[in-house]
């Protein structure tokens, strides 16, 4: 009666603090350059070393620049990654450094390499670990103070959250991908409708998904709330992490897909909360105001304030302000300033094929600025070699280098004052993209659309 978090978290229990929450044993911990310097401190002014250094693995992403990347210019960046940098070196952490091959956003590189694997829980200072939980892990953002406690004792204290599962069952429609499922989902369940829960994807939408779509979903799993947010390993994740760097290799390989086909919720297993999704009703999906919950189909409306309560009128409203937004716009066909496809959402290859699919033989719009970020360098020799670039190329896109580029104001790619983004990142908050910056999120396909548009295009209509 077991569901599969339950499974995972319970071969990972140290012991259980009476009244007081679980020591939970951490099989890899992420680290970049933001949320890591304290904790190093941490150990240093208790005399402490790392515990297992061999299940660590760091590297800069927040701070990189996507233009170059032979210096930092922002003192503050730079502080960070250099900080980050000699930290490892002191402690002994495999570090990915920044312009290396082996970069790119943690949450990419992570998986793509075989780092996060079936079965493993997984965590890092940083709200989009749950990322991971796509190859069917238990991967959970932690504080800084948490940090430090993985880092001496390969361990956290943890409260166990409840289940719940999520069930996509149909075939999506036309132009309809998994971040347009995402947006659909957090529309639907509200920026706190999985607090306190640990997410399973289910269903058959979720079983004929690309690993590639199964990253995004699960990435997006603490827009609502979610302490994790995970998916049953299949033949589909094998396939994927069949020959990656760091997965096993030859009779290990075997020995362990045998284990990991056993990590699935039992037929009778009982979650805290569940709720089915029809398939055929989700179509391309856009945000509208400043929480990646706020969404609408790119053909629809936004919502007007009829029958709202006086709280919601006004939060409705303060969005809409922010936005420069009015209550039942239609978004489709307005003008947009800056487009951007990257992120740990969407910076992975199939993004990438995708956006070209449909730039392909046509040309950006001249009004607008477009950054076109790969996830990752193994992301980027992947765009050259399948000769993705030359289309972007041709139809007036530049590719950049790895980076979580214009997903946050935190590197040069910052979205001006009052000029409107739309984005494949994964939160559109007041001023994420820049000071006084207004974002729509959308999937890569709608980004692509709208690119050589220069307005909020239907992707159905260009596909």
């Amino acid at each position: 009666m077991n569901t599969l978090f339950d499974k995972i978290w319970d071969a990972h229990v140290v012991q259980n603090v009476k009244d007081g929450p679980t020591q939970l044993y951490i099989d890899r911990l992420y680290a970049h350059e933001v949320t890591s310097p304290q904790a190093f401190d941490t150990l240093r002014d208790k005399g402490l070393k790392v515990f297992r250094p061999e299940q660590i693995v760091a590297m800069p992403d927040h701070n990189t620049p996507s233009d170059q990347q032979d210096c930092i210019n922002d003192p503050v960046g730079r502080k960070q990654v250099e900080t980050l940098k000699a930290n490892c070196e002191e402690f002994g952490i495999r570090h990915f450094a920044m312009g290396t091959k082996d970069n790119g956003i943690i949450h990419v590189v992570g998986p793509e390499k075989g780092l996060s694997l079936p079965g493993m829980t997984i965590v890092c200072g940083d709200s989009h670990t749950s990322t991971h939980g796509a190859v069917g892990a238990i991967a959970m953002g932690i504080g800084t103070s948490e940090v430090a406690q993985v880092l001496a004792s390969q361990c956290i204290l943890q409260s166990k959250p409840k289940t719940m599962r999520i069930n996509i069952e149909g075939t999506l429609p036309k132009g309809t991908t998994a971040k347009d499922v995402a947006l659909y989902i957090m529309a639907q369940m509200t920026t706190s409708g999985a607090t306190g829960y640990a997410v399973e994807y289910a269903g058959s939408v979720v079983r004929n998904m690309s690993m590639e779509g199964r990253l995004t979903l699960s990435n997006l799993s603490i827009e609502m709330g979610s302490r994790a947010g995970l998916i049953a390993p299949d033949e589909t994740t094998f396939a994927y992490l069949k020959g990656r760097e760091y997965a096993p290799k030859g009779a290990e390989w075997d020995k362990a897909v045998e284990e990991w086909k056993k990590l699935k919720s039992d037929d009778d297993a009982v979650f805290d909360k569940e709720v089915t999704y029809r398939a055929e009703d989700i179509a391309p999906r856009i945000t509208f105001g400043t929480n990646p919950g706020a969404g609408i189909a790119i053909d629809g409306t936004i919502p007007t304030l009829d029958g709202l309560t006086d709280d919601e009128r006004l939060q409705l409203m303060t969005q809409l302000d922010y936005m420069q937004f009015k209550p039942g716009q239609k978004l489709e066909g307005m003008p947009v300033d800056y487009v951007f496809l990257g992120a740990c959402t969407n910076g992975r290859i199939e993004d990438f094929r995708a956006f070209a699919s449909v730039v392909k033989g046509k040309k950006k719009a001249p009004n607008v600025v477009a950054w076109l970020v790969p996830g990752s360098w193994l992301v980027r020799k992947q765009i050259v070699d399948e000769g993705i670039d030359k289309v972007l190329e041709e139809a007036g896109f530049e590719l950049r280098l790895p980076s979580c580029s214009a997903c946050l104001a935190m590197n040069p790619d910052k979205v001006p004052a009052g000029k409107l983004a739309i984005s494949t990142s994964n939160r559109n908050f007041v001023g994420r993209q820049g000071p006084g910056a207004r974002t729509i999120l959308a999937s890569p396909l709608t980004v692509a659309a709208s690119a050589i548009t220069g307005v909020v295009t239907d992707p159905r209509k260009v596909l």
